[in-house]
């Protein structure tokens, strides 16, 4: 019923910056967070920052002062501003959003497929 599509991955050198994007469509009445996860090669998938309705937001420790999410409501998409990266910040990059498909149903939890960024010189 809701997809959610990632896009703006890549390679990029170390220093350097990549914006991801993903777009929410389907049945939709209101989405409340929507964040981003990254999962590297035999780790964990963690947290790298969260945003809510009223654009709160939340990082990592590791991210914090390179990394900005910002949303557009209207556009049901959330963007993930990533700067000075460094080669440990290669992962596959997931995002999530949290979404209620009817006025009186409960929210729902969505990913998308994954895009991968590459840090590398």
């Amino acid at each position: 019923q809701v997809q959610l599509v990632e896009s703006g991955g890549g390679f990029v050198q170390p220093g350097g910056s990549l914006r991801l994007s993903c777009a929410a469509s389907g049945i939709i009445f209101s989405i409340s967070t929507m964040g981003w996860y990254r999962q590297a090669p035999g780790k964990e998938r963690e947290l790298v920052a969260h945003i809510g309705s009223s654009s709160v937001t939340n990082y990592a420790d590791s991210v914090k002062g390179r990394f900005t999410i910002s949303r557009d409501n209207a556009k049901n998409t959330v963007y993930l501003q990533m700067n000075s990266l460094k080669p440990e910040d290669t992962a596959v990059y997931y995002c999530n959003a949290n979404v209620r498909v009817r006025m009186s149903g409960p929210n729902y939890n969505y990913w998308g497929q994954g895009t991968q960024v590459t840090v590398t010189s």
